[in-house]
């Protein structure tokens, strides 16, 4: 049988507190029973309290529901708007251990990085020993070294000085499955790239200097876009309200899509596939257009529903179209 607590506050307000049962998502087994749980408590705080029951879960680590099979309660979430009774019964699911998200770019861009510079300077064993520690005679590949580097270095300033992450975590299974991915991927770009038998592009100079400019203006779009959604909110508070343009005139992208960071992604990808002329690079640039259009558009439809004047002529990724 429930029992409903109460007490009074000032000038005669009476509030009720609420009690909160955690039972184990697989066994049903109760782990943990929270007395005198203020309404005003989000789902942080009772992760918080439940740590201190069971130190081996950390909050980023834990998955409350309200169902066995519920999506998971975000943080911010308050207990008295849920829909439960004073004494409310939640499931928990370990996540596994987690990551912050400055440490998962880190990990997957120095590892890109990397990887890629392996195959630049003709590590032994790579290539035929007759090619080892020689430099490519074409100069796109030089330039396409320069691009990728400069293109990962740039996420990793932006890692450091300009994103601002939510207290959101990622799995840590799930950052070996994206190492291997961008690892692979990289490993598999420079092979063909830095190869000894590499050739260049069709039009030759002339093909390369169209897309070294197009993929530079990409590249500070996309460094712009990642700017004005860094004002957008300050540490420790969601604002709520949707980018718009601004006198950068590379922000202006943001009167016709809702994602232009991923637009000018892609942009910088499809000029370096132009650029070196290599099939690897456009498989990997077609890939990541699928998943930053999936992306775009779970975005695109959060702001539709979240805002009510939300600009209609706005597509998620590329404008009019998509």
């Amino acid at each position: 049988m429930s029992r409903t607590t109460f007490f009074e506050g000032g000038e005669g307000d009476v509030y009720i507190i609420f009690q909160v049962e955690v039972l184990d998502a697989t066994t049903k087994e109760q782990l943990c029973f929270l007395d005198k749980v203020d309404p005003h408590s989000t789902i942080g705080d009772i992760k918080s309290l439940f740590y201190k029951s069971y130190p081996q879960w950390y909050p980023a680590r834990q998955a409350l529901r309200l169902d066995t099979r519920g999506k998971s309660l975000r943080d911010d979430e308050v207990l008295q708007n849920l829909p439960v009774g004073t004494t409310a019964t939640m499931y928990f699911k370990d996540l596994g251990p987690q990551l912050g998200w400055t440490t998962v770019f880190f990990a997957e861009y120095i590892g890109v990085l990397l990887t890629y510079l392996v195959f630049f300077f003709r590590v032994p064993y790579i290539y035929s020993h007759t090619y080892a520690l020689t430099s490519s005679p074409h100069p796109v590949v030089k330039l396409a070294c320069v691009c990728h580097t400069f293109h990962y270095v740039k996420r990793l300033m932006e890692t450091i000085f300009v994103h601002r992450f939510s207290h959101g975590t990622m799995p840590l299974r799930t950052i070996v499955k994206n190492c291997a991915y961008y690892w692979g991927f990289s490993a598999w770009l420079a092979y063909y790239i830095n190869h000894p038998l590499y050739t260049p592009p069709s039009y030759g100079e002339l093909q390369v200097k169209y897309a070294l400019f197009t993929f530079a203006m990409c590249e500070v779009g996309n460094l712009s876009i990642h700017m004005s959604l860094s004002n957008l909110r300050t540490e420790g508070f969601r604002v709520r309200r949707f980018p718009t343009p601004t006198k950068n005139p590379f922000t202006w992208l943001f009167f016709f899509v809702s994602c232009p960071n991923y637009t000018y992604e892609v942009g910088a990808w499809l000029s370096f596939t132009v650029m070196t002329q290599c099939l690897p690079v456009a498989i990997y640039t077609l890939f990541g257009f699928i998943q930053m259009t999936i992306w775009a558009k779970v975005k695109h439809r959060a702001y539709i529903r979240e805002f009510k004047d939300y600009p209609t002529v706005r597509m998620a990724i590329i404008p009019l179209i998509l």
